[in-house]
């Protein structure tokens, strides 16, 4: 048994697909932390279709585990890295980098 686990460890799509599921847990733990209107002011789809998407994704390496080659899993890889990629820069943008509020000590004139 200790054979096997130790093995498991030294394998190194272990350690790709371990980092898949937590790449896809990080985007979805931010998806969730951002603000509904955030992501109606930058123009991206809403909170609850990127929950949904990243939740599905992260639900179903979990439950079916995660494979580096299956299609399922390559498909919610790439809906976390679109959404790490282009819609949380837009958010942290608009929200200057807090999830919960909003740009602070902005004046009409620019940051002061």
């Amino acid at each position: 048994m200790g054979q096997i686990l130790a093995f498991a460890y030294l394998n190194p799509f272990w350690w790709l697909t371990t980092a898949m599921v937590c790449f896809k847990l990080f985007a979805f733990v931010d998806a969730a932390t951002r603000r509904e209107d955030a992501y109606r002011a930058a123009d991206k789809k809403t909170k609850q279709f990127w929950l949904i998407i990243l939740g599905l994704a992260l639900v179903l390496d979990l439950l079916l585990g995660s494979s580096l080659f299956g299609m399922l899993s390559l498909a919610g890889l790439v809906a976390a890295i679109v959404y790490v990629v282009d819609v949380r820069p837009a958010i942290k943008q608009l929200t200057d980098g807090r999830g919960k509020g909003g740009r602070r000590n902005v004046g009409p004139y620019g940051p002061w």
